[in-house]
């Protein structure tokens, strides 16, 4: 297969999800003509021959691997294929869903992009009033469209979830379900290849599959390059601190890629308390282990629900004299009331800012807040849609330590300097 013209590439976006999907398919368009520039430029000096020749021969390979007779006349420069497969999703008055493939997708390889924690209301087909869909709506959606596509011939679906639902179930303390492990077996039963999520919160979720492969993917490199924006990375007086005892691997990375210290909280917890917004939290006792007075704080961890314990550590951190609290999350969910603490607590200045991905769907009120920036990930998911669809290995951006050392090196010598861009850094 090619490398430069993606035959057999379908993607698919659930309700609610077109806004990421579509930035998706952007960078996969924009990465497909790029690859084909380079690619002709070298070509043409090697077999001596002209670049409308080279065209000639690709278009030749495509009309003979189309599934239709080719017409009218050949194209005058490369172009990229849609790649977006239309669906029809209907909701009925009982609360049963429906999910219609509108285009052909037998023999594609279908990558099914589904942010499910979209809370957001959402105009279905045949609806006149936007809905808001419970994270088990969006379930049942994603598994009927799942059913669709395979009832349809798709050689392969692969699911693409920014977030992973049930994540926080994966352990249980008495008679209660192991949710993110079932949730789990329920896609690889339904025949879904790969599952490529975000920062899932626990990787022994893995282990639940027997044949399904999941792929891990990682955003601190893209929060790293929005916080270059905010903080100096050669300020002697940053600190990292890890909000609780299950986050000190995140943490030690970042104290590790950016040469600071490493502190932690450690928090007793009630786990008969059950945290339903930022007000109330199972939180007993905090201690820090540490120093952060008049230091620069940086916290990071998987995600933000209803943000009760992430504000009384940002509030604890406070009165124990730190300067300046800089949160990164890969999954900004704000959930119940969580907004509007972190509101008041900006105005009180318990945190200077929030750095979170658009992994989760959040509208302009929200991502234009002065206390919260986004990091942009879709390009990242691009890429490894691209990779997997062509079976290149995964681990250049898997493990994307090498790309924050350089990032780090690079702005802790020349501060001056501006930041590589992704095509310098993924060198895809």
């Amino acid at each position: 297969m090619s490398i430069v013209k993606p035959h057999k590439l379908g993607i698919v976006a659930g309700p609610g999800s077109e806004y990421f999907a579509g930035k998706v398919v952007r960078h996969l368009r924009r990465l497909y003509l790029d690859r084909y520039q380079k690619l002709s430029a070298s070509l043409v000096k090697r077999h001596d021959m002209s670049p409308e020749e080279l065209l000639d021969l690709v278009t030749l390979n495509d009309d003979l691997v189309s599934k239709k007779i080719p017409r009218g006349k050949k194209p005058k420069a490369y172009t990229c294929p849609d790649f977006e497969i239309p669906v029809r999703y209907t909701q009925f008055a009982n609360g049963e869903v429906k999910s219609e493939i509108l285009q052909a997708v037998r023999g594609l390889r279908v990558f099914f992009i589904y942010d499910v924690s979209n809370s957001y209301p959402i105009k279905l087909w045949d609806s006149e009033t936007p809905t808001s869909l419970s994270i088990n709506d969006h379930i049942m959606f994603m598994f009927t469209t799942i059913s669709a596509l395979k009832n349809s011939g798709a050689e392969s679906v692969t699911l693409v979830l920014p977030t992973y639902p049930y994540a926080r179930q994966h352990k249980k303390s008495s008679r209660e379900a192991l949710t993110a492990a079932l949730f789990g077996r329920m896609c690889e039963n339904m025949g879904v290849e790969r599952i490529i999520t975000l920062d899932i919160h626990s990787r022994e979720i893995e282990n639940c599959f027997n044949q399904t492969h999941l792929e891990n993917l990682h955003a601190s490199y893209q929060a790293l390059i929005k916080l270059h924006k905010i903080i100096d990375f050669n300020d002697p007086d940053l600190v990292v601190v890890s909000p609780d005892t299950g986050a000190v691997q995140r943490n030690k990375f970042y104290a590790e890629a950016l040469h600071r210290p490493l502190a932690m909280l450690y928090k007793e917890r009630d786990y008969s308390v059950v945290s339903k917004d930022a007000k109330s939290s199972n939180i007993r006792s905090i201690s820090l282990l540490g120093d952060v007075t008049n230091k620069t704080v940086l916290m990071a961890d998987d995600m933000i629900g209803t943000g009760g314990t992430l504000l009384i550590a940002m509030k604890e951190l406070k009165n124990l004299g730190a300067k300046k609290i800089i949160c990164l999350v890969s999954l900004p969910f704000f959930n119940g009331t969580a907004r509007e603490a972190f509101d008041a607590a900006y105005q009180e200045g318990v945190f200077y800012r929030v750095v979170g991905t658009n992994a989760v769907f959040h509208d302009k009120e929200l991502t234009s807040k002065e206390w919260f920036v986004q990091a942009d990930v879709t390009e990242l998911f691009a890429r490894v849609i691209s990779r997997l669809h062509h079976g290149r290995p995964l681990s250049p951006l898997l493990d994307n330590r090498q790309f924050i050392h350089r990032l780090v090196d690079m702005s802790q010598a020349n501060p001056q300097a501006p930041l590589p861009g992704s095509r310098e850094v993924y060198r895809d």
